[in-house]
């Protein structure tokens, strides 16, 4: 196992039965300096490793992937050391097969929901792009029209994560995409239903902050939102329904701080 020991190399150190991603500060025939990623410098003796508490690192998480189902080391400190790469590069939407991983920025990100960005999903099949919530809307959009059924869309995560604003980011490709349908002018489309639905996020943003017996903060409020869609493919009315999640055989497993949306199509 020398030869993953040279100086620079990343590596995987099992630290108090936790998987570390860390570099190689230096080496030699008697002992190895292990920095991790969390600042730590970690000193171990030649006749302490062993695959179980040192190995190295795979290249597909040395980088970063665009869909972690393509990792090739599939355990937690590896998916999330792969979303920490790309959330310290602003990309915050990663996939997992078909579904989408988004980490809330906590801060503006220049582009990234503009018109321009709209356009460009709209244009392109899941997929061919980097993650991103569009490519989810405009893959339910398009398979209305291709598989004939209704879609839906899950948003769970924990308190804060940014489900009601990745809500209203769908609200609003969904938008576009049926005026563009429509093939109205851009003086009139302001009167269309579609803008009563987008602009309905206060209301959104008020069942989040609702009070129930079971907690303060609303934390098991979920929100059950339908669109109808003409054969045209215009939004042609929708609803927005709210329930609360109680504890039963069914949601046992939701952590106690987190709400779902679900988002149909039809």
């Amino acid at each position: 196992m020398e030869t993953f020991f040279c100086e620079g190399a990343r590596v995987w150190l099992m630290h108090k039965e936790q998987l570390l991603p860390s570099t190689v500060s230096s080496s030699d025939h008697s002992s190895l300096v292990l920095t991790t990623d969390y600042g730590k410098a970690i000193y171990l003796q030649t006749a302490e490793l062993n695959r179980e508490t040192l190995y190295p690192m795979h290249p597909s998480s040395i980088h970063g992937v665009e869909d972690m189902s393509t990792l090739a080391e599939l355990h937690e400190a590896a998916i999330m050391h792969n979303l920490f790469l790309r959330y310290s590069k602003d990309d915050i939407y990663t996939n997992i097969g078909s579904i989408l991983a988004a980490v809330n920025p906590y801060k503006p990100i220049a582009g990234l929901y503009d018109a321009d960005a709209v356009d460009l999903y709209s244009k392109h099949q899941m997929g061919e792009l980097p993650p991103h919530i569009f490519a989810v809307a405009n893959e339910c959009y398009r398979c209305l029209w291709k598989r004939h059924d209704s879609q839906c869309v899950l948003i769970s995560g924990e308190s804060g994560a940014g489900k009601t604003e990745s809500t209203k980011l769908l609200l609003k490709f969904l938008s576009v995409m049926s005026q563009n349908s429509a093939g109205a002018p851009l003086t009139e489309r302001t009167t269309r239903v579609e803008q009563a639905l987008v602009q309905s996020s206060p209301i959104m943003e008020a069942f989040g902050n609702a009070k129930t017996v079971y907690n303060n903060n609303s934390s098991r409020f979920g929100k059950f939102i339908q669109l109808h869609f003409s054969q045209n493919g215009n939004i042609q009315g929708g609803c927005i329904i709210d329930c609360i999640l109680r504890r039963t055989e069914s949601f046992d497993k939701i952590p106690e701080r987190e709400t779902t949306i679900f988002f149909i199509l039809c």
